[in-house]
């Protein structure tokens, strides 16, 4: 970084990420990588999708995170009849007959959708439009939402019997897609442990709105060399099958590759992998760190890859 005040600046990130994670480390206990991934989105502008299975604290885990970050806080549960009107808000009429819009729970900074693929395509629309748009519109008036503005949809990978799995368009607008795993032995004994006793734990603002957005707009100042950047596009490339640059593998076993909004993903997060490890540039390896989560829920496997049992995962590690 060239500018004085911007090193600066990237010196006060490194160290309140630290403070932030320690304040969230209070209440959540493990789980490091999907608390810095977390983070990382916020920070990047961007959302998140978190695929685990219940009880592993996800609506908890955001709630401490928008309690750190001294940012209001919604959860939404999807369910079958739920409509974009009770995501979005709808008109009413007062006692003198006057149309008025009454907010609804999308107006937060950070929004919990439990179990997005609980609802029908027309409700995770109206929620993907707000993700995209950063506004929602009802009855032809326009109402921005307030930044920061960050979505932590979840899914339950185990019950898919009367889901509506996200189409591969809606799933592109989320930066990364985090799998939320078990936790350790040791992990789960500390967190019976917490859990079980009287004690409560009070989590401290560490951060407002105000500092997030600076934030926000300090990650995308952070310069880049050319070749990280040409690493992260030849990354997406290679997932192509029909690109001159896709190794076997990719045509063997990958039906469908990621998009350009893939290779903007990995420069962005990559930049705030960067400033999170004390480094003012990002480099190859910052890269690597990220690519997992961002080309995930962007690759679709074959059906030789499925009967294989060639994951995802195992696929992205043989590209990297």
């Amino acid at each position: 970084m060239s500018n004085p005040s911007d090193v600066a600046l990237a010196d006060k990130f490194f160290e309140d990420f630290k403070r932030l994670k320690a304040e969230i480390s209070k209440v959540i206990i493990g789980q490091e990588e999907t608390v810095n991934l977390l983070l990382t989105s916020i920070f990047c502008q961007g959302h998140s999708l978190l695929v685990g299975v219940p009880g592993l604290a996800k609506t908890l885990l955001i709630q401490t995170i928008s309690s750190a970050l001294d940012l209001s806080f919604k959860r939404i549960q999807f369910t079958p009849d739920l409509m974009p009107s009770d995501i979005l808000g709808a008109e009413t009429i007062d006692k003198d007959r006057n149309f008025k819009f009454i907010q609804g729970p999308i107006f937060a900074n950070i929004i919990l959708a439990d179990e997005i693929n609980r609802t029908p395509p027309k409700t995770q629309a109206a929620l993907l439009e707000a993700m995209q748009e950063y506004s929602v519109t009802v009855a032809g008036q326009h109402f921005p939402l307030e930044r920061p503005f960050f979505v932590l949809a979840t899914q339950n990978p185990i019950e898919q019997e009367g889901t509506y799995p996200l189409p591969e368009a809606q799933l592109d607008r989320f930066l990364f897609n985090i799998t939320l795993t078990y936790p350790s032995f040791q992990s789960e004994v500390d967190i019976v442990k917490n859990t079980t006793s009287d004690k409560s734990k009070t989590v401290n603002h560490i951060l407002g709105a105000k500092e997030v957005i600076e934030y926000q707009h300090l990650v995308r100042k952070v310069p880049i060399a050319d070749n990280v950047v040409e690493y992260a596009v030849d990354l997406v490339h290679k997932t192509r099958f029909e690109s001159d640059r896709a190794p076997q593998i990719t045509k063997d076993y990958i039906e469908w590759g990621a998009g350009p909004r893939a290779s903007q993903s990995l420069v962005v997060a990559a930049k705030c992998n960067a400033l999170i490890n004390g480094k003012y540039s990002p480099d190859i390896e910052d890269v690597q760190a990220v690519a997992k989560p961002i080309l995930r829920h962007r690759i679709v496997r074959n059906f030789k890859a499925e009967a294989e049992g060639l994951t995802i995962d195992k696929l992205i590690n043989n590209l990297l």
